[in-house]
């Protein structure tokens, strides 16, 4: 007995021992911060690389506008046009190939007004060549700033225009200041100009308070009346129908609630571009 155990002691001590080898693994989701960082550097490189690969294919006069969003818009903006564009789809900042014969109009605005621009040419559609500024417009600081890029160097005949979600927390007096001085360069166009007020935001504790546009609304209805500016009320048009259209403890709209601010706005122009064609003296 003693033999056979020494003897299978003597066997173990002289096979060698192989360990199990863990099977190899393939990585799908990064594991550190500069992993992350890397794969978002490449998705990057690739979309811009299709998007400059589609731009190629356009007009000269598209690829300036093209070069005009892509200096413009940002980067948040930014990324979703062109992720839009490579897949095909149509959005508010698509080039705009005039009809000689329609009145050229220009929105100016928000995420808002960006949200409700595709109805307003829909629904203008053999009525008017519907621009809109290449960017989120923001506050009237940017638009101070920017204006001269938005309005670009073509004619407009009417500029249909909003500042005031970004300005919540603008004091009053600047605000009027710097909208009375909007207000003077795009008339200096020849355009007929026109404010959109506002659209109502909801009370967000530590985020919004909905007097803020009651008391902007009020402040830019006194500038519109000293510079006889039309006013499109917005405001009022969809206050009784937020609980149906506007996001929850948010400033945007649902889709129908995008659509029904583009139809206000859309009637609203056209009542305008009416009054205007009456006004012109017969050739």
């Amino acid at each position: 007995m003693y033999r056979s155990l020494l003897s299978l002691v003597l066997l173990g001590l002289a096979t060698p021992c192989v360990f199990a080898q863990p099977a190899a693994t393939h990585k799908t989701e990064p594991t550190t911060a500069e992993e992350a960082a890397a794969q978002k550097a490449k998705e990057q490189a690739e979309l811009e690389a299709k998007y400059q690969a589609w731009v190629a294919t356009l007009s000269p006069a598209r690829q300036a506008w093209e070069r005009t969003l892509q200096s413009e818009l940002g980067g948040f903006y930014l990324p979703i046009h062109q992720r839009q564009k490579i897949a095909g789809q149509a959005n508010a900042w698509d080039f705009v190939e005039d009809d000689p014969a329609l009145p050229r109009v220009l929105l100016i605005g928000d995420s808002v007004s960006r949200a409700y621009t595709e109805t307003v040419r829909k629904e203008l559609a053999g009525i008017a060549n519907v621009h809109r500024a290449p960017a989120n417009c923001g506050p009237t600081s940017t638009g101070l700033k920017k204006l001269d890029i938005w309005l670009g160097d073509g004619k407009w005949d009417l500029i249909h225009f909003n500042f005031g979600i970004h300005d919540r927390s603008t004091p009053i007096a600047d605000y009027k200041s710097r909208l009375e001085q909007l207000v003077q360069r795009m008339q200096q166009t020849g355009a007929t100009v026109v404010w959109a007020s506002s659209t109502p935001i909801p009370d967000v504790p530590g985020k919004f308070t909905a007097a803020s546009m009651v008391d902007r609304n009020a402040a830019a209805a006194e500038i519109m009346k000293e510079h006889s500016v039309a006013i499109d009320d917005l405001y009022t048009a969809i206050t009784p129908r937020l609980a149906e259209l506007q996001n929850p403890n948010d400033v945007h709209f649902t889709g129908p609630g995008n659509r029904f601010l583009g139809q206000q706005v859309a009637a609203f122009l056209k009542s305008q571009l009416a009054q205007n064609s009456d006004a012109k003296p017969n050739p």
